[in-house]
């Protein structure tokens, strides 16, 4: 679990610098609406960091429950967030990657519905 903690720092330190770099650095660059988007793919970025701490140490969460949730939240950050990132810092073309940030958002909703079915079995099974 290390490993995935480790990974989920590098993603928290990452959104922090593109949040400062996006506020201080591109302002003056891109427009009211571009801003907007930037900050939607920071700010999923940061709550999906702070999820994958929680899954990350929560005891009752199997290693193996535990790498299913944060691979896929890795993956739909890298393609949410970074899709979003590659489109307004580095100037790739929207026609080019249209389809990558829906992929990303799937897998976030991937991630929650794996810790609904623990949370759901983990109440049914106690009612038995």
């Amino acid at each position: 679990m290390n490993k995935n903690l480790a990974i989920t720092c590098i993603f928290g330190l990452i959104a922090i610098i593109l949040g400062a770099f996006t506020t201080h650095g591109l302002q003056d660059v891109l427009t009211t609406r571009e801003m907007s988007s930037l900050e939607t793919g920071i700010r999923y970025q940061i709550y999906h960091v702070i999820v994958l701490l929680f899954v990350n140490t929560h005891s009752p969460f199997s290693n193996k429950l535990k790498n299913y949730v944060s691979y896929a939240f890795f993956f739909g950050i890298v393609l949410f967030s970074g899709s979003i990132y590659a489109i307004h810092i580095l100037n790739y073309p929207v026609k080019s990657i249209w389809f990558v940030t829906p992929m990303g958002g799937l897998l976030f909703m991937i991630g929650w519905i794996l810790m609904i079915h623990f949370f759901l079995f983990k109440v049914i099974n106690k009612k038995k």
